[in-house]
């Protein structure tokens, strides 16, 4: 079963509820085992017009889903907790990305693996080191063959993240 890590986060209705429900359905998907939560922490929102903070954090899984039944599952856990898709990067109750998928890489029309964004996020970057320590993720566009977490950390801006007590 590959390591699987997934961003949550959450900006509307109660976002660390939110975050927090969304961990305990990871906990009971079919044909995967809950690893492990990284702290949650407060950050400023990504996105068009005035949006509250979010609450982001990463879950580690192991599965045996393949990547797009897990996506679907994971839509599935963002609709059962209200999800709208009305705007890009607009506010939402849940989003769920998948980040890492053992140490596959996919470009399919619904999904991108590693995650296109997270390299250049530090609302994902801190919590996933957090639960991995310097691992070498795949190279994206404009990246050598792999780059250590560490170094990506060294070079995203922390301001406007906070690590929430846990």
């Amino acid at each position: 079963m590959p390591d699987v890590f997934i961003a949550l986060g959450s900006n509307l209705d109660q976002p660390l509820k939110q975050v927090e429900q969304a961990c305990r359905s990871l906990h009971t998907l079919q044909h995967s085992e809950f690893i492990a939560r990284s702290s949650w922490y407060r950050s400023k929102a990504v996105g068009p017009g005035e949006q509250d903070d979010y609450i982001n954090g990463v879950c580690q899984l192991r599965t045996h889903l393949a990547p797009l039944d897990l996506l679907d599952a994971l839509q599935n856990i963002e609709a059962q907790q209200h999800r709208k898709r009305l705007q890009r990067w607009g506010p939402r109750t849940l989003d769920l990305d998948i980040l890492l998928y053992g140490t596959e890489r996919l470009a399919l029309p619904r999904l991108q693996v590693p995650h296109p964004r997270m390299y250049e996020r530090n609302f994902v970057l801190y919590p996933l080191y957090e639960l991995t320590g310097d691992i070498p993720l795949p190279a994206e566009s404009g990246l050598p063959k792999s780059v250590g977490l560490e170094s990506l950390l060294s070079k995203v801006d922390d301001s406007g993240l906070q690590r929430l007590s846990d």
